[in-house]
């Protein structure tokens, strides 16, 4: 008997409504207290310039809560679509933007650019250090599109990309890439102020975030989107292999490129803007296949969708849950995908062979 899926319209609508929801629910979350519809309805039109700002600190901790509300919802979508393109590239519900190195070359980037400011780091990633603080996320924005530049080239032989190439060259950077964050760690370890940036980084944040965070991630989900509707159907022939696709007109070697390229854009600036969060972009495209479609002419919305709720949701619940002493984002979501890749790892035993 199989089990009732939900139309993509519905499960659209439901995330649709339940966006917006979250987004006030974060903005009324936080140790400062919680404020009534109408003094957010008017910090917010004030954060964006078309009303007068509110009195005292009030305006201030409305528009803190708003960047880091559309940062986060940001985050998770781009992380969510940047996994659905690599899965259906790769043809496994296993990958995920780790995959390529690109979570791995924005953290060495950043954790350079972080070296290069020395104690200043900490008061950059909480956005508090004026125009500097566009440091860290443009160079982890490099690092990682250096990296996946670098995985393509190598892949490539004879002007196609090799998917296990791919794979295993992607595998082998993030190996040095872990060496090399490591080395750095131990030789910064005297350094405090420096050794606890990089650890923020890699834990990931969503503290403090401001305006120039939030446009980073969009703008890069945005980019990545357009790419959606020339790989959808490619992707869906794909799944039945790629003699069956050339066969059928798909042009594989374009469809790579662009998949890699937007899949990294994606998870590029989002790891730009908050650190390391990992496990969103496995998550959340897998849920989508479980409860609607695996069409990825809807999929990839879908994954989008799914993801800004998802992780929007977690971090606000662990704020109201744990007030002060909540979680970075990458350790809450390490507790709740680790399990979920265990139980995906032993449900997709036969699959890892032909990965």
């Amino acid at each position: 008997m199989s089990r009732r899926r939900l139309p993509p319209p519905l499960l659209a609508a439901l995330l649709l409504v339940a966006l917006p929801l979250l987004l006030v629910w974060s903005l009324r979350t936080g140790v400062a207290g919680g404020h009534d519809l109408s003094t957010l309805l008017r910090g917010v039109l004030a954060a964006v310039g078309a009303g007068p700002p509110l009195p005292g600190t009030t305006q201030t901790i409305i528009e803190l809560r708003l960047w880091r509300a559309l940062t986060t919802a940001g985050v998770g979508a781009a992380l969510s679509l940047s996994g659905a393109l690599l899965q259906g590239l790769f043809r496994n519900p296993l990958a995920s933007p780790s995959v390529l190195g690109v979570t791995s070359g924005a953290s060495l980037g950043a954790t350079l650019a972080i070296l290069v400011l020395g104690g200043y780091g900490p008061l950059l990633l909480s956005g508090l250090s004026g125009g500097a603080s566009v440091l860290v996320p443009a160079a982890g924005f490099l690092g990682a599109a250096g990296v996946v530049t670098l995985v393509v080239l190598l892949a490539g032989a004879g002007g196609r990309v090799s998917v296990p190439a791919l794979l295993l060259l992607g595998l082998a950077v993030n190996t040095c890439l872990a060496g090399l964050l490591a080395l750095i760690s131990a030789l910064v370890l005297a350094d405090w102020e420096v050794s606890r940036a990089i650890l923020a980084w890699t834990f990931g944040s969503l503290d403090d975030r401001a305006p120039q965070h939030a446009l980073t991630v969009w703008v890069g989900l945005a980019v990545a989107c357009a790419a959606v509707p020339f790989v959808a159907w490619e992707l869906d022939l794909l799944a039945a292999g790629e003699e069956d696709a050339r066969a059928l007109g798909v042009h594989t070697p374009r469809v790579r490129r662009i998949v890699v390229l937007a899949s990294s854009l994606s998870a590029a600036a989002a790891v730009a803007v908050s650190g390391q969060i990992a496990f969103v972009g496995l998550v959340c495209p897998h849920l989508v296949r479980l409860l609607s479609v695996r069409s990825h002419k809807a999929l990839l919305p879908l994954s989008a969708l799914l993801g800004a709720c998802f992780l929007l949701g977690i971090d606000t619940a662990q704020r109201a849950l744990l007030g002060e002493r909540a979680l970075p984002p990458g350790v809450a979501m390490s507790l709740v995908g680790g399990p979920f890749f265990l139980g995906l790892l032993l449900t997709h035993r036969r699959e890892l062979d032909t990965w």
